[in-house]
């Protein structure tokens, strides 16, 4: 029996809250087991692989923003770009710098992770699009420039009115707060994300929820070890560091599921050219003729167009489910071809040889493209060439994938009103796989060559 997919989730989370959960509760109670170590060089490692997941996380999120245009996408940008930019002026830079023990940093560093984690924490809770994306973007950063520009104000209010934390003296109570309220934006995020996943189902939801998860409690441990130097690593940034890892992921994955759905957009946009330039015009022929027989027409006069309509809306038919299961993997590239051959050389009109080479890999966005190109090729050589036999090739010529439909025919003038759709149909579809085509043509026959790219 299967198990929901949300239900396995929310088992995941608990089993892996319990799990950070007893490990917190096994370093509070044994406290020889919190370990701070006074490492720079570590820390700043470490600060550097967070600000670039960081800045990694914004930038697949901005780009998931510009093509489905979510505000969901936009705070979760903002929010990451900020705890990664925070990170860098605050940690990195001054780690760099200089190494005053009283320097504002660290208290900038923690309320810009406070904002940034506040904006990534709204995000669960937004609904619709925004219209002009490179506007709202823009907006992002002015709003991202001010919060880190408030974080530095306020931290140096802090350094100059606050005594510095010394390695086991008391916390005091602003940072304390401070520290508690960055636990509270994780724990929001949890519950955001992991509600969002619930009611939608998105795979990135869960993800961020269990990234969450984790900055919770590395955030507790903060809590219950704060760092009395700028220069201290503890268990926390090891949580940090897993927490970022799986974000990444996530975001990662969301981005490759925007791509491919962008994809089956753009093949449902062919597909809809495709049945418009082929099948409806046979389908509209087939209604022509029916109403001339309810006219009242001979139908001896009527049927053999009727009947010839027919048939070549059958065969389009199948010519598009042939290159549709080739494009969606259901069905080999090679297979797919050679049924369309078998098909269109079944009346014995035309004789095609075809020859695809084994080691010759084509892409899931190039067969079906190769594929109307070679159909484009032989209805030409059928239909205005007079031809009878025609030759399909897809080889490897050195680091080259050439495609290329030559047939016997009479030839045609490229520049020709017939002519010239097809080879702007077919030039269209090989650029839009990043291959070259060009065209000879003469009495002897016509050759078609695409080169595809490396």
């Amino acid at each position: 029996m299967r198990r929901d997919p949300v239900e396995t989730f929310l088992w995941g989370q608990a089993l892996l809250t319990a799990l950070l959960g007893s490990a917190l509760a096994l370093f509070l109670t044994y406290p020889s087991l919190r370990g701070v170590w006074d490492l720079p060089e570590l820390r700043l490692v470490l600060a550097t692989l967070f600000a670039l997941a960081g800045f990694l996380i914004a930038l697949l999120t901005a780009t998931r923003f510009v093509v489905e245009g979510r505000r969901f996408d936009l705070f979760l940008c903002a929010g990451s770009f900020l705890t990664a930019a925070s990170c860098f002026a605050f940690t990195i830079v001054p780690a760099l710098v200089h190494d005053d023990p009283q320097r504002p940093e660290p208290w900038a560093a923690v309320a810009g992770r406070i904002a940034g984690w506040a904006a990534i924490a709204a995000a669960p809770f937004l609904r619709g699009r925004v219209r002009r994306s490179n506007a709202a973007l823009a907006v992002g950063a002015v709003a991202c420039a001010a919060a880190l520009a408030g974080a530095w104000l306020v931290s140096t209010e802090l350094t100059v009115t606050l005594p510095h934390l010394d390695a086991g003296g008391a916390v005091p109570a602003p940072l304390m707060g401070a520290l508690a309220a960055q636990a509270l934006v994780h724990l929001l995020a949890v519950i955001g994300f992991s509600d969002r996943y619930r009611t939608r189902g998105e795979d990135l939801d869960r993800w961020l929820a269990l990234g969450s998860t984790l900055m919770l409690f590395s955030s507790l441990h903060l809590i219950f070890t704060p760092l009395a130097h700028p220069g201290d690593v503890s268990q926390g940034d090891a949580v940090e560091l897993l927490a970022y890892s799986v974000l990444l992921v996530g975001v990662w994955r969301a981005i490759q599921a925007s791509e491919f759905g962008r994809a089956v957009a753009e093949e449902r946009a062919r597909v809809a050219r495709d049945i418009h330039d082929g099948l409806a015009q046979y389908l509209f022929a087939i209604s022509a003729n029916v109403a001339l027989l309810e006219q009242g027409m001979a139908p001896a006069d009527v049927v053999p167009s009727l009947a010839q309509a027919a048939t070549a809306a059958q065969h389009e038919a199948r010519y598009a489910v042939l290159a549709l299961s080739s494009a969606a993997g259901r069905s080999p590239f090679d297979a797919a071809l050679r049924r369309y051959v078998d098909v269109l050389t079944a009346d014995g009109a035309l004789d095609v040889e075809l020859e695809i080479e084994p080691s010759v890999r084509l892409g899931p966005d190039e067969q079906i493209e190769v594929f109307r190109i070679v159909q484009e090729g032989l209805a030409n050589a059928r239909k205005h060439a007079d031809a009878t036999r025609a030759w399909v090739i897809v080889a490897g010529r050195g680091r080259r994938r050439v495609v290329e439909v030559r047939d016997d025919g009479h030839g045609f003038e490229p520049d020709g009103a017939v002519a010239g759709l097809g080879l702007r149909s077919m030039r269209h579809r090989a650029a839009s796989i990043g291959g070259a085509l060009s065209l000879t043509s003469g009495p002897g026959g016509t050759a078609v060559e695409v080169v595809l790219r490396p």
